[in-house]
């Protein structure tokens, strides 16, 4: 069985491995106040050219969701997101468990607008009986989105300006950042984003690593005292140097870009596979996640040999599936499945 239905299916570069067996008998200061932690928080404050950058390193994608949100807003607050955002379907209530709501909005496709936040914040504070009503606090946007589309640097920009005029901090999860970055026509940079968000993370267990997420904060509101909130949340590493040597190996000689460009290409065959055939899909994405639209029959076929994700159902005939590709995809595995594709009855 050859699969695709996710971008961690495998476990770590070679690389990263390497390096965590190197420096295996190393004796370091635990808790991410290590010389790699160190180092790795150098080269990312240099990617996103901002000295004074505040980075952490947390475990995982829902662990670094909660602490963040958690960490921004009062207890009688709420974020907002998209109905498609990970943290209102993917993490089984997670925030909610943390004492927070999820403000969902529909979106057309899986992308926030910057009227729409705007629109929500009015109607809150014209609201007369808005005390009676959970008050926006702060937003919550996925690059790439779960629909595996990214946002443009003018979209970024009149969502970043509409939150500062709303004090609404921006909170961007960029657990598939990497993918976004090298994109087809994506004009966003690491410096943009972080000059327009308050906080984000640069995800690292979907782009090659064991496992880790890096946090990058630049609103000094948020941090204060926020390794106090990572350690309340377990999500303070002990053996902290684990996370700071794989962003450090990440981040030297452009691995994380590297990693993200191979599958990126590999996920765009696969795209053109489709399209040559005539297949439909659920949006158009340039980026690892690809979301044909297949029938139940072409579904039994393929998955004999091919693991994928079931996204959706359009109707009684049709589902939107999801072929993910990874750091470690084999550009021959992905040449099976065209080959399968193109005899697929359509």
């Amino acid at each position: 069985m050859i699969r695709f239905e996710c971008d961690y299916a495998e476990g770590a570069h070679p690389r990263i491995l390497e390096r965590l067996v190197q420096t295996n008998f190393e004796q370091t200061k635990g808790y991410g106040e290590d010389e790699y932690c160190e180092n790795a928080r150098r080269l990312i404050r240099r990617l996103c050219d901002s000295e004074t950058a505040d980075i952490h390193f947390l475990t995982g994608g829902t662990q670094t969701n909660t602490t963040v949100i958690a960490s921004i807003l009062r207890p009688h607050q709420g974020v907002i997101t998209a109905t498609t955002g990970h943290i209102n379907v993917h993490e089984s209530g997670a925030i909610e468990a943390t004492g927070h709501k999820v403000l969902a909005l529909p979106t057309a496709d899986s992308k926030l607008t910057a009227s729409q936040i705007e629109k929500v914040y009015k109607e809150h504070w014209n609201d007369a009986n808005r005390e009676h009503i959970v008050q926006p606090g702060m937003v919550y946007i996925s690059n790439p989105t779960e629909g595996g589309v990214i946002y443009t640097k003018k979209e970024l920009q009149a969502i970043s300006d509409v939150c500062r005029a709303c004090n609404l901090p921006l909170f961007m999860d960029g657990a598939r950042l990497g993918f976004g970055l090298v994109a087809e026509n994506n004009d966003l940079t690491l410096p943009d984003i972080t000059k327009m968000c308050d906080v984000f993370y640069i995800g690292g267990t979907k782009v090659g690593a064991l496992f880790g997420e890096c946090v990058v904060i630049t609103n000094d509101a948020i941090k204060k005292d926020f390794r106090y909130l990572i350690k309340q949340r377990g999500g303070m590493l002990a053996k902290g140097r684990l996370l700071g040597i794989q962003f450090e190996t990440l981040f030297t000689d452009g691995l994380y870009f590297e990693i993200a460009q191979h599958a990126v290409h590999l996920a765009i065959k696969i795209r053109n596979a489709f399209r040559a055939k005539g297949f439909a899909f659920l949006c158009e994405s340039p980026t690892n996640q690809q979301f044909p639209i297949l029938s139940d029959d072409q579904m039994k076929t393929l998955s004999q040999n091919y693991a994928f994700e079931l996204w959706t159902k359009i109707d009684e005939r049709q589902t939107v599936v999801r072929f993910c590709t990874s750091w470690a995809t084999r550009e021959e595995d992905v040449d099976s499945l065209i080959d399968d594709i193109s005899e697929l009855n359509k």
